[in-house]
């Protein structure tokens, strides 16, 4: 049989649930989290900027992982990668949860429970990023290139989803035995029960590169692409840099929200947990709506993503900088987070069309490094909040305009539209099936 490329076909929508599910159980358990960090972090002691900085070195472990998975998913199979990533996950949650407990009993200096918490979520830095290249990879492998956005967007929806959920859950998980450990023991037993459920009902991708690869020269692709990293493939190094950014700003606004509401409502920390689960759960169901809603009713193209995504984030960010109202706030989020809905299946997708079939696992690990590294700066954004309140969201505005202004002048980005198929792919597709049909 020929080496060439797979023929995408469509993804079975027992597969895609499962897939799905998988995606939405890590952002339903990381954004839980979020939402209690800071009652976490002023309830046992820890400095705002520092409760930030717990995702730093998992973000660190995340981003230097994420190439290795993504090759060991072309070697092991999209199915077993997943297995690791959900293992990685549930362990790191209990780890957590341990820490937190222990934090809130005054078991130790808030300083030790600090050190602590950074190596139990460090775990998921290290195995959880097992998941996101395989997924990522699955779906592209069944997916057409005309009808890779719609994929790709459906997928991003778990994470929107996953925010919704994971606010709205973790208040109902803080019970008196667990008090604000508990949502972090839940989302772990959550993680368990998905990794049976892939491991009992998830076939394996039919269309992984059979191994080796040999890869066709690629017009714009660097000598020896595949032995090169992916980061410095100039097909898809300007979706990096987009989506680096974006994360950035994403994550910043994220982490940073919960202290603004808290400082403005003038509570305690628990008291004003509700207010800010409530705000995140807004800022959810906007991004479902530009993932779920927009996207597909407009058929909007990864070109048109990359530039409406950042426009709305900034117009996002003004409001929640010059809010006047905690109603402002919450509206300004979900503004920001129906704009980042937009602008991240815009990069994913542009990214894993701008690559052939055989590619796919490397380029997804590429923007899951991306993805991951970005949580490094938040501890900074804080620093800034605690400084000027307004400052970090002003940031956010200024870098999602210059990435406005990106998404126009680079070509890459400028013309990062599904191709149409050509006669010879049609030709190289029936041969495929011909080729399949021999076996």
């Amino acid at each position: 049989m020929s080496q060439s490329a797979p023929v995408p076909v469509s993804l079975p929508k027992s597969s895609f649930a499962i897939i799905f599910g998988v995606s939405l159980v890590t952002a339903m358990g990381n954004t839980g989290m979020i939402s209690v960090l800071p009652a976490i972090g002023r309830s046992i002691g820890i400095p705002d900027f520092l409760v930030a900085g717990v995702f730093s070195l998992s973000a660190l472990l995340w981003a230097g992982s994420s190439p290795y998975w993504a090759r060991a998913s072309d070697r092991h199979g999209r199915k077993p990668l997943m297995l690791v990533g959900l293992v990685g996950f549930a362990v790191s949650m209990a780890a957590c949860a341990v820490v937190v407990a222990a934090g809130l009993h005054h078991l130790a200096p808030p300083m030790v429970i600090f050190g602590f918490f950074l190596l139990a979520r460090a775990l998921f830095g290290l195995f959880g990023a097992a998941s996101n290249p395989a997924t990522q990879a699955y779906v592209a492998e069944h997916t057409p290139p005309e009808e890779r956005t719609s994929a790709m967007s459906s997928l991003a929806g778990a994470f929107g989803l996953g925010t919704v959920i994971g606010p709205f859950l973790a208040p109902l998980f803080i019970l008196p035995f667990f008090g604000l450990a508990g949502p972090m023991v839940a989302f772990s037993v959550i993680a368990l029960i998905m990794l049976v459920v892939v491991w009992k009902k998830l076939p394996e991708s039919q269309h992984m590169p059979v191994q080796p690869v040999r890869a066709e020269p690629v017009a714009g692709a660097p000598p020896a692409a595949k032995e090169s990293p992916m980061w410095r493939d100039p097909r898809i190094t300007p979706f990096l840099i987009y989506g680096f950014v974006v994360a950035v700003c994403q994550t910043a606004q994220g982490q940073t929200l919960g202290f603004l509401i808290i400082d403005k409502l003038g509570m305690s920390p628990m008291q004003a947990q509700g207010f800010i689960a409530i705000a995140m759960m807004f800022g959810a169901v906007a991004g479902l709506l530009a993932q779920w809603g927009i996207i597909r009713m407009f058929a909007m193209t990864p070109r048109q993503l990359l530039r409406w995504g950042v426009a709305v984030a900034a117009l996002g960010n003004l409001i929640v900088a010059f809010q006047p109202t905690y109603a402002a706030v919450v509206a300004g989020y979900a503004i920001s987070s129906l704009g980042f809905g937009l602008a991240r299946p815009g990069f994913t997708a542009g990214s894993s069309l701008a690559v052939g079939m055989h590619e796919q696992a490397r380029a997804a690990g590429a923007i899951a490094a991306v993805n991951g590294v970005n949580v490094v700066l938040a501890p900074l954004f804080v620093l800034l909040y605690q400084q000027v309140h307004a400052a970090p969201f002003v940031l956010n505005m200024v870098l999602m305009l210059a990435m406005l202004v990106y998404a126009f002048k680079n070509p890459q980005l400028a013309n990062a539209d599904p191709k149409p198929a050509t006669q010879a792919d049609s030709a190289m597709a029936t041969l495929e099936k011909s080729d399949e049909g021999s076996l």
